[in-house]
């Protein structure tokens, strides 16, 4: 009984120091919060893209459309559906990654100018953290301002 007592403590003991040491790392990182949708929606960028890619998906819509229409057989209809639809998923994700470009710079931008170490999505965070949501919309703002 006295050794499993001893392996229960040295375990216990173990633990609280992994714990604080934790405590120590966390307590040298600088937390911020962001709102990711709130950023992409404000990109200077954002409508102007979200047009384009309206434009290719009615496109490759029209498409797929001429293409089923004179096919007979269901499994090749379907074969150009997911054809179609995985060009359109194709283009827009080149349309939305010059975006995703500008938006990861503007955090990066900011979290120098700030001394943050740590960027959480805010939906993730019950409480804390410095929001630099305002402060990476302004960035970007600023950076596709000449554009």
């Amino acid at each position: 009984m006295s050794k499993s007592r001893r392996v229960v403590g040295a375990l216990l003991a173990s633990v609280f120091l992994l714990v604080s040491l934790a405590g120590v790392a966390l307590a040298n990182e600088k937390v911020a919060v962001i709102n990711p949708q709130q950023v992409m929606f404000q990109h200077p960028k954002f409508e102007q893209t979200q047009k384009q890619i309206k434009a290719v998906m009615d496109k490759k819509q029209n498409e797929a459309k001429a293409a089923i229409d004179k096919e007979k057989d269901n499994n090749k209809k379907a074969q150009i559906f997911q054809a179609k639809r995985q060009e359109a998923a194709v283009e827009e994700k080149k349309l939305m990654d010059p975006l995703f470009k500008d938006i990861d710079m503007a955090i990066r931008s900011v979290c120098k100018a700030k001394a943050v170490t740590v960027v959480v999505d805010k939906n993730a965070v019950f409480f804390g953290g410095l929001d630099i949501t305002d402060d990476v919309v302004q960035e970007l703002k600023k950076k596709n301002a000449g554009n």
